[in-house]
């Protein structure tokens, strides 16, 4: 195992050690092609989710109405209006709470 030395995080391999070593640093050597130098990331994966914002691509598709997403933690988000978690609607714009407080919030 590989051991991060300024959090004591440990790793099967050292690819992963690498890349979880830049969240320590200020090297960030994934550049965004579309905005150029102003944005650049420390983890391949945190690029890939941004590029999307370029590409167009959405591959996370909802099963229940085809809606299409680019990470997976919005279709789960989405999913919750399916599932009937979030029972509570704002009917002016349809955003939809799991309580009665943060409907009145909004």
């Amino acid at each position: 195992p590989f051991s991060c030395q300024d959090c004591g995080r440990r790793f099967n391999r050292h690819s992963n050690l690498m890349a979880h070593q830049r969240l320590h640093t200020s090297k960030r050597p994934y550049v965004c092609p579309g905005c150029g130098k102003r944005k650049s990331f420390g983890q391949r994966s945190t690029w890939t989710i941004h590029h999307r914002v370029h590409s167009g691509e959405r591959p996370y598709k909802c099963p229940e109405c085809h809606k299409s997403f680019k990470n997976n933690s919005e279709l789960v988000w989405h999913w919750q209006t399916h599932s009937g978690e979030w029972p509570y609607y704002c009917s002016q714009c349809g955003w939809r709470f799991s309580d009665t407080s943060q409907l009145a919030r909004h």
